[in-house]
């Protein structure tokens, strides 16, 4: 699927039924004529206009002078031993004249992993984050820009058609890539609304998930919304002492608080709260921890992803097995769903807190790769 661009044209990537209709006014088209392109380009994934059929060739070559269809594009893909794919993609500037983007173009990273009824598109929503977890690679980066929705809905179709010959019935996608969802809070919610618009890419509420640090005023902001996405909080501590030292952004939003906007959080009846527990070994992963944790979610209807770390240039420790297992232990005892995620493409650098682009931080991913094996990541 390939980008289709025009001199001074209007991108429509990312544009929401209403936009799309209020563009087509303009150029004193039939309304109707915005819900063909909407279904063109979402339902059927067609990312040319000349490929949109439902549309009267001339019109089609309107469009193709005077707009344009801007997807990704992949500079590399590196494929995982267990077939997860991570692409490096590269973006344009951001649109002019949107107050919450800057002009910067900028590089970001997609992962892609197939399973054997699934498969799994973890999207980036900023280039880099400014959010500073100490133990993600992201954070080295810093925060580049926001990304707009067209680009976070780009990502899903480029990785789709990229693998469209291979794809299963059923498609997740996670805000879980480079950056904090809800610091571009408009813009994934644009996007969000496009993903799962029955109308649109048509995806489940029940298959997406956005995952949060913890940002409050955002998370209570969700929950009023009429289309969303499951929640995820990113916790990785039992204590705000233990916390502060990994995420600077328990200072602004402690535990308790973090604790109180969860209670109050207007859950779905098939919904349950996913806390995401990356366990660093010798810091928070020992069995107080443990029973702090059961503690903090005992009046949640909650479940729990213990995430073994995944190394990379960062100074912690991959947990022990055996310590890993005796939290979980601990948390099921407690009447705590939890379960252990390993996560997948390791040794391409596509794992959960992996993602950063070496490159930018002066050495090759090449090299980086090179020195990591499946039987060590």
């Amino acid at each position: 699927m390939s980008s289709q661009t025009a001199r001074n044209a209007t991108n429509l990537l990312g544009k929401s039924p209403e936009e799309l209709r209020s563009f087509l006014q303009k150029m004193e088209e039939p309304a109707y004529r915005s819900a063909q392109i909407y279904h063109a380009l979402y339902a059927e994934r067609r990312s040319q206009f000349e490929a949109m059929t439902n549309l009267p060739l001339a019109l089609r070559d309107r469009l193709a002078r005077e707009a344009s269809i801007e997807l990704p594009k992949i500079l590399r893909t590196y494929r995982s031993d267990d077939g997860t794919a991570r692409y490096v993609l590269a973006l344009g500037a951001a649109e002019a004249g949107n107050e919450n983007h800057t002009t910067k173009r900028a590089t970001i990273e997609t992962v892609f992993m197939p399973e054997e009824t699934r498969q799994t598109i973890c999207i980036s929503t900023q280039a880099g984050c400014a959010v500073d977890c100490h133990f993600c690679l992201t954070a080295t980066l810093g925060l580049i820009r926001n990304l707009s929705a067209g680009e976070m809905v780009g990502q899903v179709l480029v990785a789709l058609e990229d693998n469209r010959a291979a794809l299963k019935p059923q498609t997740n996608v996670v805000l879980m890539g480079q950056g904090e969802p809800l610091l571009n809070y408009d813009a994934v919610l644009a996007a969000l609304r496009i993903l799962l618009d029955p109308n649109g890419m048509a995806f489940s509420p029940k298959h997406t998930t956005l995952s949060t640090s913890g940002i409050i005023p955002g998370i209570e902001k969700l929950g009023l919304e009429k289309v969303r996405p499951k929640l995820a909080i990113s916790l990785n501590a039992s204590s705000n002492e233990q916390r502060d030292k990994i995420m600077p952004i328990n200072q602004k939003y402690p535990i308790e608080k973090l604790i109180e906007v969860c209670e109050r959080y207007p859950l779905r009846p098939w919904e349950h709260l996913t806390f995401e527990y990356v366990l660093l070994g010798g810091f928070n992963d020992s069995a107080q921890d443990a029973r702090r944790v059961a503690r903090l979610l005992a009046n949640l209807r909650a479940k729990v992803n213990l995430i073994p770390w995944n190394p990379g240039e960062l100074p912690f420790e991959k947990p022990d097995p055996a310590r890993i297992e005796e939290f979980r232990r601990i948390l099921g005892e407690k009447d705590v769903r939890a379960f252990v995620r390993y996560s997948r493409g390791q040794d391409v650098m596509a794992a959960c807190g992996q993602l950063a682009l070496l490159e930018s931080a002066g050495r090759s991913e090449s090299e980086t790769l090179s020195q990591i094996s499946p039987g060590n990541a």
